[in-house]
């Protein structure tokens, strides 16, 4: 009875272990190589969706720098999974999709309420950085800020001007961006633009500001004149 007790024991004990040794090494193989049913299979037997690579990479985040978009959807199937799980460098996996332009990602990312305005640096600021005016629009359609501010007050605009295309710039500006905002260091857009010798970026910031600054003027102006009349 007692050796019976023992057996049941181990059963109960080795049946709690859903994932067999093994897993790990065949989890990150499978992300690496985007084979999403065997990601799928060990999900479903219990496989951690957070678990993190050798080099401390998160599942989700190595499954957008690979890319492996099959293994993202599989990823984000699983309520488990933690879509705001960061890089050592606070990097979101919206992010990294928004700087490689991934849209489907992005869109799939947002889907699962992946934070559009995180704090710092944020997805638009990636997104305006590579250039990628679907994923831009994307991310603006979803409600974000467009002169959010990082760390040293730069905002995407700026990321734009300096890294991204002049349809970027566009876009940001056709959108509301300030023209007119310095960052930490006292840099403008067009000073970023300017920085790279990217003169069609640089006059079409230009224009805007010139545009914006005139406008507020106006504003003022007719605020003043309304006043005095009384």
């Amino acid at each position: 009875m007692k050796h019976f007790r023992y057996v049941v024991y181990l059963f109960v004990f080795i049946a709690s272990f859903p994932v067999y040794s093994g897993s790990y090494d065949d989890f990150f193989a499978a992300v690496g190589r985007d084979e999403a049913q065997t990601v799928a299979n060990l999900l479903r037997r219990g496989f951690d969706p957070n678990t993190v690579n050798p080099k401390g990479v998160p599942a989700l985040i190595m499954s957008v720098q690979e890319p492996s978009p099959k293994v993202v959807a599989a990823l984000l199937s699983d309520t488990r999974t933690q879509v705001e799980i960061r890089t050592a460098q606070d990097e979101s996996a919206l992010m990294l999709a928004a700087l490689k332009g991934y849209l489907d990602m992005c869109e799939a990312l947002i889907a699962r309420d992946a934070d559009v305005n995180k704090p710092g640096w944020t997805p638009l600021h990636y997104a305006a950085t590579g250039g990628h005016v679907d994923v831009i629009q994307l991310l603006i359609d979803h409600d974000a800020y467009i002169d959010a501010a990082s760390p040293n007050g730069s905002t995407p605009l700026m990321m734009a001007a300096m890294y991204g295309t002049d349809d970027a710039v566009k876009l940001l500006l056709d959108a509301g961006a300030d023209a007119t905002i310095k960052n930490g260091l006292g840099l403008k857009a067009e000073d970023f633009a300017k920085r790279v010798q990217r003169e069609s970026a640089a006059k079409l910031i230009a224009e805007a500001a010139r545009a914006q600054l005139a406008k507020r003027g106006s504003g003022s102006g007719s605020g003043s004149g309304s006043d005095s009349s009384r």
